[in-house]
């Protein structure tokens, strides 16, 4: 069966940068929607960027717009998360996830129902 795995996490302090990588196996497949979503203690998870197949753009959380960068090799089935200027509020679990079945929403709150496979997760902690 097709699994996700993300890699690239670690510790690092404010201001500094990590890049996530996300990678498929078990199959190939053309996903819809690509993704990135992160977990922080104590509170829900929640998106953090979407690509859809095709000329639609990237769509990005506010918190993360001009500071995180999304892009994906179709061909491939994975996906990269460049994270620049991070801050302590960056702290998180992070997990890649794919959808076979939808493109990415204008809305949010609409991508995790729509993600059919997760990754296990990474783990990014900023601090001083």
């Amino acid at each position: 069966q097709l699994q996700l795995a993300e890699s690239g996490g670690g510790s690092v302090q404010p201001g500094g940068s990590l890049r996530l990588s996300c990678s498929a196996s078990g199959g190939t497949h053309d996903f819809y929607a690509m993704a990135w979503f992160r977990r922080a203690p104590g509170k829900e998870r929640e998106g953090v960027s979407c690509i859809s197949i095709g000329e639609r753009g990237t769509l990005y959380a506010d918190s993360v717009k001009g500071r995180f960068t999304a892009s994906r090799d179709n061909p491939k089935n994975s996906a990269v998360l460049q994270m620049n200027s991070l801050k302590p509020e960056d702290t998180a679990l992070y997990y890649c996830a794919a959808a076979e079945y939808y493109y990415c929403s204008d809305d949010l709150s609409n991508w995790e129902d729509d993600m059919d496979h997760w990754g296990q997760g990474t783990q990014v902690t900023v601090s001083s």
